[in-house]
Order: C-alpha cells, then sequence, then structure tokens
C-alpha cells in the first residue's frame, strides 16, 4: 500500500466515520449549551423549540417524527417546557389519543432572544455559507442512508 492509496477497513479509530460524527456532535452540543444556558433551555429542548417556532401548533407524534425522537424521550422534555411556561400540551378534540403542543405568549418570546443562536454559532464553526450548505446535505443524505430498510452486509 502506498501513501496515496487509502487504507480499507481500517480498525484506526481516525478513520471511523462513526467516531468524527460522534466527536462533532458532542462538541457542537457543547458548544450550543453554552450558548443555551442565556435561555434556560437544553440542546434538545432548542430543537423542540426550534419546531414549533417554525410550525407553530403541532402534535407530539409530528414532533416526534421531525425530531427523530421517541415519545419516550420527548415527553419529558415536552413536560418541562410546559413546566418553564413557554409551551402547553392539551388533547385535541377531534382525537383525544393525541396531544397538541402550542407555543405561550412565553414562549413566542423565549423566540426573539434565540434569533442570534445561529448566526453566533456559524462564527464559531468558521464554515462559509456554502460549506455550511455542503455539509447539512452529506448529513441528511448519510441520514436518508442509515435509516433505509436495507440491511447491513455480513461477512
Amino acid at each position: 500500500m502506498t501513501a496515496s492509496q487509502p487504507r480499507l477497513a481500517s480498525l484506526l479509530i481516525d478513520d471511523q466515520v462513526c467516531f468524527a460524527l460522534y466527536a462533532a456532535s458532542r462538541a457542537m452540543t457543547g458548544r450550543y449549551r453554552v450558548l443555551l444556558d442565556d435561555l434556560d433551555l437544553t440542546y434538545p429542548q432548542y430543537l423542540a423549540m426550534l419546531v414549533l417556532w417554525e410550525e407553530g401548533t403541532i402534535t407530539v407524534t409530528q414532533l416526534g417524527r421531525r425530531l427523530q425522537l421517541d415519545s419516550g424521550t420527548l415527553s419529558p422534555l415536552l413536560k418541562r417546557l410546559e413546566t418553564a411556561g413557554v409551551v402547553t400540551r392539551r388533547r385535541r378534540i377531534e382525537d383525544e389519543r393525541s396531544v397538541e403542543i402550542g407555543l405561550t405568549e412565553q414562549g413566542l418570546q423565549l423566540r426573539k432572544r434565540a434569533e442570534s443562536i445561529p448566526g453566533r454559532l456559524c462564527a464559531v464553526v468558521g464554515l462559509s455559507y456554502e460549506e455550511r450548505a455542503e455539509l447539512i446535505e452529506t448529513l441528511r443524505r448519510l441520514t436518508a442512508t442509515l435509516t433505509a430498510d436495507e440491511e447491513v452486509p455480513t461477512m
């Protein structure tokens, strides 16, 4: 193997896509944590609020789909947001099995305070708009591929 040839199926940690994603995700979440302290939100709560700011009222099922979270993870998160006074939860009149999440006035005001976060984070990350868009598209393709109903090849 020459220096220009890639190492295939290497077991070196630095050659693992999963580790690069894991390390980047932890670093990104850590940067968000610092920015979100001022809003008194955790990173998962911030993600839920982003969807609510975008959609307005949404069912718990729809929110779970958007965030790729199950109801066991989502329910306590939403309960804490409700206790904080930024969202409301109520059973839908047309289907009492379904719960709607909506923003309170305080939740809408929180959006104004959060508007600077994406720009502040972009400044920290140091990617151009084009690089950022390319990275997002690559990660979306990766997610779509990994969540498709295809089996992993076996030896």
